[in-house]
């Protein structure tokens, strides 16, 4: 499906990559789950736990935004890391048009996120 460029493994709890960082690499679950979460006020919440078959890390990719959430390995996980030049190369044959519907997507996608963390935010400080 993809050409990934290397495999590795993480341990239950593991941080694959943190929220902030560089979005440098799209990743592939191969095999184990990977929970996405996000501090709000210190506090970790998590907002899906992904299995097999599916990506992380494209939003700070396609976007070149930092990351907005971190992903974490539940139980013994395999990742892919997809070839960056590889993607870049497929990215770049679309047209300009469906190049940016999915870039118009991924910020949408960091917009709820954000949007997101703020009703969680004021839930808390209306407690």
């Amino acid at each position: 499906m993809f050409q990934t460029a290397i495999e590795e493994k993480y341990k239950d709890g593991q941080i694959i990559f943190e929220e902030g960082s560089s979005g440098d690499w799209i990743y592939v679950i191969e095999s184990g789950s990977v929970e996405i979460s996000k501090k709000i006020d210190g506090e970790k919440v998590v907002f899906i736990v992904l299995g097999p078959g599916e990506i992380i890390g494209e939003l700070g990719f396609i976007t070149k935004a930092p990351r907005t959430a971190t992903a974490t390995a539940v139980g013994d996980t395999t990742i892919g890391i997809i070839d960056p030049i590889f993607f870049e190369q497929e990215f770049n044959k679309l047209s300009a048009g469906f190049q940016a519907v999915l870039t118009s997507l991924a910020s949408r996608l960091k917009k709820t996120t954000e949007a997101a963390c703020l009703i969680k935010r004021t839930s808390q400080e209306q407690k």
